[in-house]
């Protein structure tokens, strides 16, 4: 995601910090802990910002006993490659999206990301700050991680192309469509009858450049840092997907602390993804004007059509049964039915 610095100012004047490549807080004397904290995001993103926020106030209020270093912009490695490390424990925390490389190893962390099953933000957060949340975060202890209570939002992806605008999907017949490496992302692109192409995000701008590809799908965040706008005309505001990212800790690394700072730990980190919240929904107002004035076109499809194509497609019932009843039903407690 390099091309960040056209963005700076703009995130900045969300969240008024400036932050290094590394983060690393300052205190009189040496910590009794020193954690790593790895991200995929640049390190001027608001999550890094807020986690940076965190790791001050923790080190406060563990009286210097617990130091934070936050690793922005992929520098420890790939999500797959920080995700090992974390089981491992070479590294203590990992902000990591359960829609892609996490539901390799807990498929149900994916679910939050089904296509339209939510209507707004407001939708997702009761979700996964109740019940839903708390199921997922049940399994993947199973796999010896922990998640903070409180996920830190990505918010809704977008459809860009270079063709026409998406108002129904029969705008997406045979779209070439980029796509994450991702089961769940394939399904939901095939089934509204686009061709999905799974590519890395690093070639995803001379992918869509060269006409590899006709189109991709990310946040506006997204689509402003790689600078996307260069190479497509078209943003719809299809809120086809939410995306967000669980702050985790492996078992043994969280009970390497000692008891009385992990509420301290969790309750900082914890509030950090709530602000995150309030800067994404800030940015992403933001940065529709900013990239209407670089040229993109807007649109705002009716979701009812899609959600419709999904369900007669049978792509529901596929992922309900991948999913199993138990997860569907604690799904669908904070969803319209789905299929």
């Amino acid at each position: 995601m390099n091309g960040f610095t056209r963005r700076q100012a703009l995130i900045t004047a969300v969240a008024a910090v400036a932050v290094p490549a590394l983060i690393i807080p300052k205190f009189a004397r040496a910590a009794e802990f020193n954690l790593k904290f790895g991200t995929n995001l640049p390190a001027n993103h608001p999550l890094n910002i807020r986690a940076t926020e965190a790791a001050e106030r923790i080190l406060k209020d563990t009286g210097g006993q617990v130091q934070i270093n936050v690793f922005p912009n992929n520098q420890l490695g790939n999500d797959a490659d920080m995700l090992s490390q974390l089981r491992a424990g070479a590294m203590d925390f990992f902000t990591v999206s359960g829609v892609n490389v996490l539901s390799q190893l807990v498929a149900v962390s994916s679910m939050y990301g089904l296509g339209f099953a939510f209507s707004n933000d407001d939708a997702v957060h009761r979700a996964l700050d109740g019940d839903l949340g708390k199921y997922l975060r049940g399994q993947f202890t199973k796999v010896g991680l922990i998640a903070m209570d409180n996920i830190w939002s990505s918010g809704f992806r977008q459809i860009t192309n270079s063709v026409r605008p998406i108002t129904t999907p029969n705008d997406l017949k045979n779209m070439k469509i980029r796509v994450p490496v991702s089961p769940l992302w394939t399904s939901l692109f095939q089934h509204l009858g686009a061709a999905p192409a799974s590519i890395n995000f690093a070639e995803v701008y001379s992918s869509l450049q060269t006409k590899v590809v006709d189109g991709q799908e990310n946040p506006l965040s997204i689509i402003s840092i790689a600078k996307l706008y260069e190479v497509q005309k078209y943003c719809s505001m299809t809120n086809h997907m939410w995306d967000g990212y669980w702050c985790m800790s492996s078992m043994k690394a969280w009970n390497r602390l000692p008891e009385k700072v992990r509420p301290i730990v969790a309750q900082h980190l914890n509030r950090s993804a709530l602000d995150v919240r309030g800067d994404v929904a800030k940015l992403n107002t933001s940065l529709r004007s900013d990239l209407q004035a670089k040229g993109m076109v807007f649109n705002t499809p009716d979701p009812a059509p899609f959600r419709a194509m999904l369900s007669k497609s049978g792509f529901y019932a596929e992922w309900r049964k991948k999913y199993g009843e138990e997860a569907w039903a604690m799904l669908e407690k904070y969803t319209a039915k789905l299929g």
